[in-house]
């Protein structure tokens, strides 16, 4: 079982000067969820080497058990450091795809042809591809064979509008996931701020947020048993 990670290259936080990335968590707990199943993991970014990290999902307050392992584990930080570039790999080679979120992935991967050819080809070779929190909103260019947007007529969740505002970022992104997914024809659920919430709709899985990340592996490793 080989599982493909895309993590985000996209550093800068619009115009604020802050800086941003991928979220700690949201690799940290899928990461181990793949790792301690068996899987073979590998890292990829549209620009390859380290992405950036979002600063703020490694203060105290954001650490998880999952983070603190994924700090401590030289083999992780070294896969880290060293990210394939997105556009050298297809979904040929891989058995799911997994997309962490932080903002970052909407300013890049959103718009990147290499991530939405990639999506597109997993998709329609019968694999499934789980995407969590605001990397749900990579899907805004994807579309099915016939030109129609991926996730028209799905059921999908992502960070939720009300998410966005209590980190006070809605005016900050280019696009809210929430009304992207649901203008894209999406049927977009949420449940309360900050619990975890997975969607699946049949090869496409979704999470609401960073507490989503690990259950979300759960159910991308769950499809690829029923596939087995």
């Amino acid at each position: 079982m080989k599982i493909l990670i895309v993590l985000t290259s996209h550093d800068e936080l619009g115009s604020t000067g802050r800086k941003t990335g991928f979220w700690l968590e949201e690799l940290a707990a899928p990461y181990y969820v793949f790792r301690d199943a068996g899987a073979d993991i590998v890292l990829a970014s549209p620009k390859g080497g380290e992405p950036p990290l979002d600063p703020k999902s490694n203060e105290p307050g954001f650490q998880t058990d999952a983070t603190r392992r994924f700090e401590a584990d030289a083999d992780a930080k070294a896969a880290l450091s060293s990210t394939v570039r997105l556009d050298g790999v297809s979904q040929g080679g891989f058995d799911a795809v997994f997309y962490p979120g932080g903002h970052g992935p909407l300013w890049d991967l959103a718009e990147d042809p290499a991530s939405r050819r990639l999506i597109e080809t997993t998709v329609r070779a019968g694999k499934p591809i789980a995407l969590v929190c605001h990397a749900p909103g990579v899907l805004r260019h994807v579309t099915t064979e016939d030109g129609k947007p991926l996730v028209r007529g799905r059921k999908v969740t992502g960070f939720t509008n009300s998410e966005e505002d209590a980190v006070q970022l809605t005016t900050i992104v280019p696009f809210l996931v929430e009304d992207e997914l649901t203008r894209l024809g999406g049927h977009f659920s949420k449940i309360a701020d900050w619990h975890p919430y997975v969607v699946e709709d049949g090869l496409l899985i979704t999470g609401q947020n960073p507490a989503s990340s690990g259950p979300a592996a759960e159910a991308l490793l769950d499809s690829l048993k029923k596939r087995a």
